[in-house]
């Protein structure tokens, strides 16, 4: 048996979407793109990303119908670009995530134990690996769940920051930096929306894809969307732009500065819970982009089995736990976020060209060609315009998995092989 069951609907589509996008980067990722942007620039960063989002959405969408197995860009770039363009998004998505993993896993451990961090986060990759072995439907109710939960958390800092902040409308003006900065903090906020392509990753488990993926995707992001835009304002209007580019945890702050210090154990125990749902959904998400290269003999073929009971790719997700343990054990992932931003920001980027050889839509009468090309554009504009470190790092991996394909399979260079269907 090598192929996963279809059991998720749209409903649960969307939980997986949001359990993967409401995690760590709403409660940290608003301090350093303020400091980033500065003052006024947070808001049309945050529009911005949302809007490249969105862009990368409706190409995932339309991409992830055509093509309902799991993998996401890795497939979409094989079949509309050529294998080398489709091993780059996979090699970036699998590299940049199980970074993102570590940073997660290593999180929770801050939250729950600091002295012990790196040992409750290896507990925590232990957990939900467990959790995901036991198959999609149980990781959709544990989702469920999770989200519930991080959504009664935020909208109690919304409310409190809103009744008792009070909300200064006036700091939403304050003055802004520059069009780089904005773009800085664009790309940073851009690791806040994502999770939503865990939706096409899982394309192979979910119910009737060409109608299921095209709804939940941007249902999802939309849904995601609102939610941060509130809680920019809140944030923003309640400590202003220095005093939230200073932040470690905004949200904390924000029930702080509104005179009621003793809720902030509830943010910060929301802030766990979000991180193990991102954590959940990652590892499943990275675990089917492994079983799809395995597949095709891009990893090691021993890990395109899929279980006979649980019908999970338990040997990928086993595989991508020890990584991911390997890497809180060892590693030093502070700066994640910036490193997976821009690998995340060149997978989407070869999403959008992928659909744009799609065509039109003879069904659809919105532009998803302009959406698709304004989507390309803007995923390189961000991914250039992330901190150096990133940047350098981020491409520097791409350039080793490009260099040992080409090693791997000399005689297949990029664009050498199309299969349009």
């Amino acid at each position: 048996m090598d192929q996963l069951a279809r059991r998720l609907g749209v409903p649960d589509a969307v939980v997986i979407g949001l359990g993967s996008m409401l995690g760590a980067g709403v409660f940290v990722v608003f301090g350093p793109a303020a400091a980033a942007a500065g003052g006024a620039g947070l808001l049309p960063a945050l529009v911005l990303a949302g809007f490249i989002a969105f862009c990368n959405a409706t190409s995932s969408a339309r991409l992830a119908a055509r093509y309902p197995e799991s993998g996401g860009t890795y497939v979409y770039g094989r079949e509309r670009l050529g294998p080398f363009a489709g091993f780059v998004a996979g090699w970036g998505f699998v590299v940049g995530k199980t970074a993102s993993c570590a940073a997660m896993a290593l999180t929770i451990g801050a939250y729950l134990w600091p002295g012990q961090a790196r040992l409750v986060a290896v507990g925590a990759v232990l957990a939900v690996t467990a959790v995901n072995l036991r198959g999609i439907a149980k990781t959709a109710t544990a989702t469920k769940l999770l989200v519930a939960l991080v959504l009664a958390v935020l909208t109690v800092v919304a409310v409190v920051g809103v009744v008792g902040g009070p909300v200064r409308l006036d700091r939403l003006g304050e003055a802004g930096g520059s069009a780089r900065g904005v773009l800085t903090a664009a790309g940073l906020l851009f690791f806040a929306f994502a999770g939503y392509a865990r939706i096409a990753t899982l394309g192979e488990e979910v119910r009737d894809p060409r109608r299921t993926i095209p709804r939940a995707v941007p249902l999802a992001l939309g849904l995601v969307f609102a939610i941060y835009l509130v809680l920019a304002v809140v944030t923003l209007g309640v400590l202003g732009a220095d005093r939230l580019a200073d932040s470690a945890a905004p949200l904390v702050d924000v029930v702080t500065a509104a005179g009621l210090p003793g809720l902030a154990w509830v943010v910060r125990a929301g802030a766990t819970i979000a991180v193990v749902g991102v954590l959940l959904s990652l590892v499943a998400g990275v675990g089917r982009t492994t079983l799809a290269m395995a597949r095709r003999r891009d990893l090691p073929g021993v890990l395109a089995a899929v279980h006979q009971v649980r019908q999970v790719p338990h040997r990928a997700e086993v595989a991508v736990a020890a990584v991911v343990i390997v890497v809180v054990l060892l590693g030093d992932v502070r700066q994640a976020i910036g490193f997976s931003s821009c690998t995340v920001l060149v997978y989407y980027a070869i999403t959008n060209a992928a659909a744009l050889t799609l065509g039109r839509d003879p069904d659809r009468r919105s532009p998803v060609r302009v959406v698709a090309a304004l989507g390309l554009v803007g995923c390189l504009l961000l991914a250039v315009n992330l901190p150096l470190g990133s940047v350098l790092a981020g491409f520097g991996v791409l350039a080793v998995g490009a260099a040992w394909y080409a090693l791997r399979a000399g005689h297949r260079w990029p664009g050498q092989r199309l299969n349009r269907r």
